[in-house]
């Protein structure tokens, strides 16, 4: 089975064009400086690679994608054993991040729906969604 959907960070979005805003009226009031440019652009950019999660599913591979695709993770269908499932907590956060008490990765852009697979090693992840139950159908009927 196939499987692909993107969901909007629509927060981060707000955020980032806040930002972005910010920065056009602090750049207008300052004097030009390129390193402040530079790391203006810079953050914009890291932050807007957030503003959206994809998840691809084929035959063999499980995909994430933040954004553009600067910042993404294939798992082998193989060495998935399970899937559920699950709320965040809001103290997980969005992006990507290590949960060391769950010894977890968590891939998020919004909201605290997600789905936890269980790889063959043992090791968790946790892919946010806003359509928990078809992410989870689709991985399970991938890994029979």
């Amino acid at each position: 089975m196939n499987y692909k959907h993107t969901q909007i960070g629509y927060l981060i979005i707000v955020i980032t064009t806040l930002l972005i805003l910010y920065f056009g009226f602090i750049f207008i009031m300052a004097s030009f400086n390129m390193l402040i440019l530079a790391v203006m652009i810079l953050i914009i950019f890291i932050l807007s690679s957030f503003s959206l999660l994809t998840i691809m599913i084929d035959e063999n591979n499980l995909q994430i994608k933040f954004g553009y695709g600067i910042f993404k993770k294939r798992y082998l269908i193989r060495d998935i054993i399970s899937a559920k499932v699950v709320k965040n907590h809001w103290y997980y956060g969005w992006g990507i991040r290590y949960w060391v008490p769950r010894r977890m990765w968590v891939y998020n852009v919004s909201g605290f729906d997600a789905v936890e697979i269980e790889m063959r090693n043992g090791r968790i992840k946790r892919i946010g969604t806003d359509e928990p139950q078809k992410l989870e159908s689709a991985i399970l009927e991938a890994i029979k």
